[in-house]
């Protein structure tokens, strides 16, 4: 055996496997020979003989487990096949599968000595360790809350009060009452508007130092602690412009489809204002009509503060599309709307002083007087409107009359460029300092709807004069402004490119819709 350690672990394993098989073939050959001589075992001594120096040569040549399996047990089994077959040698048919069973044994061995790695000795494998380390756990204290201070947000509900507001804000009883006793001019707070949001930096142990409520428009409050006391101030708030696209449908009112589409008054008015010289809005609209707008809100601390300027607008009146995109560097150097293709959509004159108002009376020569009780000519157009009303120019002009004047009461004359001239009359107050030879920009609120004079309700006379001749305003041809200048169509197509592009996209939306 010392011969087999000094070799290699597979070569080893492979010398002593062909010794066992010689050694049980010559031992076995002589049971063989007595229990029949005939042709079959002179067969099965050559097939052995074979079989072994090939199992050797394979062994030898490193191949694999699969090549000798199969060139080993194939023949083993044709030798027994035959053996079995053979009347001769049925008595030592258990003796040869057993001799084959124990030949096969030292194979194992062999296929996990290969196992292991071609000419790897067994005693050069590193034995594996098992290293167990204890890790100290680092002590974690909690950090003392001293000097620290945290920013809290609440949204006013309905019916709140200061003190319920400052109660979730967590702002301890002593600063609540400090608060109160201080701020007299607490005006500023109030009303509190359900959905605003307040903010307050407080102390870990609940003293408020600073309060910031944005009311609305572009101002911020601040009440700020100073000593043992709190400071009110009004500051400008930090506002940042976002565009919002909206769009609806008129089902009934204009006002209504406005409501619905979360649209703010205060662009509804620019709307009528830019397209006012190419719709009637108190005559033209239809069901069905929709619109389209573009402009900007302006936030304050994350919270919408107030909408901003209209940067472009389509209306569709009786299946006809009207357009307007604003362009900053207009007539005279100021901003205005214009159609995409360079038209000034600003009329010398409105079609109206009123902005979402009915006709009760129109321009005729003979009408029952409602106060008179007579026929006589009506010269003008009466705007019914809640008292209170605004009123604004519908054209650039010089006041040359503004007081009482017989049955139009209160009433505001203008004169235009040229021969125009306008009356506004039944007012109930005029435009803090307002005065005769003052002069006055188209859409500025110049007074007030009212009843005074010769009328039996509230509303608004209004004329339009051509060379002191009245004249009807719905129809009477208006003077146009004046387009883009050749030399700055590049100018307006660049800038007004983003905006039209947002315009384009909510309109095939609202076809989809439709659709």
């Amino acid at each position: 055996m010392r011969g087999y350690r000094n070799r290699g672990s597979a070569h080893s394993l492979l010398t002593l496997t062909k010794d066992v098989l010689c050694w049980l073939f010559r031992h076995g050959q002589r049971g063989l020979e007595r229990a029949a001589n005939s042709w079959t075992l002179a067969y099965m001594k050559k097939g052995f003989v074979r079989l072994i120096s090939r199992a050797w040569e394979t062994a030898s040549n490193r191949q694999t487990w699969a090549r000798i399996r199969n060139s080993l047990y194939w023949p083993i089994y044709q030798g027994l096949e035959i053996v079995s077959n053979s009347q001769a040698l049925t008595l030592t048919r258990k003796t040869l599968r057993g001799l084959i069973l124990l030949s096969s044994i030292p194979l194992f061995g062999m296929v996990a000595a290969f196992g292991i790695a071609p000419d790897t000795a067994v005693e050069d494998v590193p034995a594996v360790e098992q290293v167990v380390l204890g890790l100290a756990i680092p002590e974690i204290r909690a950090a003392s809350a001293e000097g620290m201070t945290f920013w809290r947000h609440e949204r006013i509900q309905q019916g709140d009060t200061i003190g319920s507001l400052l109660s979730r804000l967590e702002v301890n009883n002593q600063d609540v009452a400090r608060l109160i006793r201080d701020a007299s001019d607490l005006k500023a707070l109030h009303p509190l508007i359900a959905g605003r949001m307040v903010h307050a930096e407080t102390s870990a142990v609940g003293e408020l130092l600073l309060l910031r409520y944005f009311p609305g428009g572009s101002e911020q409050v601040v009440l700020e602690k100073r000593d043992d006391s709190y400071a009110v101030s009004d500051k400008p708030a930090l506002l940042e412009t976002h565009i919002q696209m909206k769009s609806g449908v008129i089902e009934s009112s204009l006002f209504s489809a406005i409501d619905r589409a979360g649209i703010p008054d205060t662009v509804a008015s620019q709307i009528v204002d830019i397209l006012a010289s190419q719709i009637d809005f108190h005559r033209d609209l239809r069901k069905g009509d929709r619109f389209t707008v573009v402009y900007d809100s302006l936030y304050g601390n994350g919270e919408p503060t107030r909408a901003g300027r209209v940067l472009a607008v389509e209306f569709v009146n009786q299946g006809v599309p009207y357009r307007g995109v604003y362009f900053p560097g207009g007539e005279g150097g100021e901003g205005g709307y214009y159609t995409p293709e360079g038209k000034n959509l600003r009329r010398s004159f409105l079609r109206s002083p009123l902005e979402f108002s009915r006709i009760s009376s129109g321009f005729s020569s003979g009408r029952f007087h409602p106060v008179l009780k007579k026929w006589r000519a009506h010269k003008g157009i009466d705007y019914v409107a809640p008292t209170g009303t605004g009123v604004k120019a519908v054209a650039d002009g010089v006041v040359t009359v503004a007081g009482w004047e017989g049955g139009y009461g209160n009433v505001i004359i203008l004169e235009h460029e040229g021969s125009y001239a306008t009356v506004y009359g039944h007012l109930s107050a005029f435009a803090k300092g307002l005065r005769k030879g003052q002069r006055v920009r188209q859409g500025h609120i110049i007074g007030r709807v009212g009843a005074t004079g010769l009328a039996s309700g509230p509303h608004l006379h209004f004329e339009f004069r051509v060379n002191g001749i009245q004249r009807d305003p719905l129809i009477e041809p208006m003077p146009e402004g004046k387009p883009i200048a050749p030399a700055h169509l590049a100018a307006f197509r660049e800038s007004t490119k983003s905006s039209m592009a947002r315009l384009d996209m909510l309109h095939g939306i609202n076809l989809a819709l439709l659709d």
